[in-house]
């Protein structure tokens, strides 16, 4: 073919999520497993009009109850279609070709494959064996070629965190550097601690957060950029005019007017994962909470043969080729029914 085609572009090789996972329990892709109250999508969905389809989308009364919410100035916010167009844009506004992202790995693939669309240098700082990071060599990988670290707290899918004075040392390194921190909090409301402050304090430091997870809109699309205006509107500058679309927009404003839903989302999923970690570990399993909605299992039987299993019983979960997790399945959470649902397929499988 003689068409150009960007050399980045079309040596990147991607695989994308599975399809037909409809009318499956999905215990895969740390969605809520069970979704929003159904009196509350049906509020919602009644004031979805013709009007409504007709008018181009207008995010700002969205970011200004989203401001109030978590405690920041409405110039602190960008909102974009999902966190994945967050991570797109923030590369592309802050990297350069050739040069290098640092990240831990394994970490959510869409760094990664981030970087091999655009050119960059993708630098993984590998966990140890028995799953722990040692953050001196994350301080050690960032150099002068560095343009951004990422930092996932807690991370998909190992789990681990980071304290402030871990933090402090990466975010330094980063600044004597000219290296932008992106903070990628996608669990942050299964994990209360956050760097958001440092966020608004920082010169080199944005919070990504997303409605996908705990707020239940995967479907739709919706992330959150946070950070000091001047980085914010460097952003702005990158993002496409009609970013996100209108159905995104409203059911997050109605969730800010509504915080006894999150509160009870938050709540049943709690309840879940503690009853699936305390059930899992009175059948003698070795189970790992990993601070999102999500957990590890480490199965008696080949993980990919239990997780093949289960998947002819209509339930998914997400196994591992990476030799440091193939040993384990990840499992996201939600509401004690939902969970009992992923026991009792799981026992009868494990045997």
């Amino acid at each position: 073919m003689n068409v150009y085609v960007d050399a980045f572009v079309k040596n990147t090789v991607r695989i994308f999520p599975p399809q037909g996972r409809y009318g499956k329990f999905r215990y895969d892709m740390n969605e809520n497993p069970e979704g929003l109250p159904k009196e509350f999508v049906d509020s919602v969905l009644k004031e979805i009009t013709p009007e409504f389809l007709a008018i181009y989308p207008e995010p700002d009364r969205f970011l200004r109850k989203y401001a109030k919410f978590v405690g920041v100035k409405f110039e602190n916010l960008m909102c974009t279609n999902g966190s994945d167009m967050a991570i797109r844009y923030l590369l592309e506004t802050f990297g350069e070709v050739g040069k290098e992202v640092v990240t831990v790995s394994p970490s959510f693939e869409m760094y990664w494959v981030n970087c091999n669309v655009l050119g960059y240098k993708h630098v993984p700082v590998p966990y140890e064996q028995d799953l722990s990071l040692k953050i001196e060599k994350v301080i050690e990988a960032i150099n002068e070629n560095t343009r951004i670290v990422v930092l996932l707290n807690p991370n998909n899918p190992v789990g681990n965190v980071y304290t402030d004075e871990e933090f402090d040392l990466v975010r330094s390194k980063a600044e004597q550097v000219g290296a932008l921190v992106i903070v990628d909090e996608a669990y942050h409301y299964f994990y209360s601690k956050s760097f958001l402050n440092k966020a608004l304090t920082s010169p080199n430091v944005v919070v990504l957060r997303t409605f996908s997870k705990l707020m239940s809109l995967a479907a739709v699309r919706l992330g959150v950029i946070i950070g000091n205006p001047e980085l914010v509107g460097y952003v702005r500058n990158a993002r496409l005019t009609f970013d996100v679309n209108s159905f995104a927009l409203l059911f997050a404003e109605r969730l800010m007017d509504c915080p006894d839903v999150i509160d009870g989302l938050i709540k049943v999923q709690q309840e879940g994962k503690d009853w699936l970690l305390a059930e899992l570990r009175k059948c003698g399993y070795w189970c790992r909470d990993c601070m999102g909605n999500f957990i590890f299992i480490k199965p008696r039987n080949d993980a990919h043969e239990v997780s093949k299993r289960l998947e002819e019983e209509k339930v998914l979960v997400h196994p591992y080729g990476n030799p440091l997790l193939k040993d384990y399945i990840r499992v996201s959470t939600g509401s004690k029914a939902a969970m009992s649902k992923f026991f009792d397929a799981f026992m009868e499988v494990d045997k």
